[in-house]
């Protein structure tokens, strides 16, 4: 029977440098804090951090005194609704290791200030539920 050469045997299954151009690079995250988050969405598959951040990203740097989001927005990540990226960024937030976790922070802080900026509290956000209640991104008001 023929045997097959190592090569080939390897070249059936994924290897860290064929599978790392699928992953997009963050700028502004080192080497080290760019392969914890391509560990983190191999291990979680629903969390793509970098269509989170570029979708946060977008949505909050909208010219416009005031966070303005259209009425066909739905709920998926790659979406409009700021709440939505937001919330798949605290869950990748959650999951790094501590020192990817600060690089990404400092990333994610200045956005959030904008946030901040461009949108009013939500008085009666933390009486609507816990989900609610659980984040301050989700107890802002924003025009629809």
């Amino acid at each position: 029977m023929a045997r097959r050469s190592p090569g080939a045997l390897r070249s059936l299954f994924p290897s860290a440098g064929r599978a790392a151009g699928t992953t997009r690079r963050i700028d502004g995250l080192s080497n080290g804090a760019n392969a914890a988050i391509v560990r983190l969405e191999r291990r979680h598959p629903g969390i793509s951090v970098a269509t989170a951040l570029d979708a946060y990203r977008r949505t909050i740097r909208q010219s416009g005194r005031w966070l303005e989001l259209s009425l066909d927005c739905c709920s998926c990540p790659g979406c409009g609704d700021p709440v939505e990226q937001r919330d798949v960024l605290d869950d990748a937030l959650r999951r790094l290791p501590a020192p990817a976790r600060r690089e990404l922070q400092r990333v994610i802080d200045p956005l959030d200030e904008e946030f901040l900026r461009k949108t009013l509290p939500d008085p009666r956000a933390a009486e609507r539920s816990s989900w609610h209640a659980r984040a301050w991104w989700r107890q802002r008001l924003r025009e629809w």
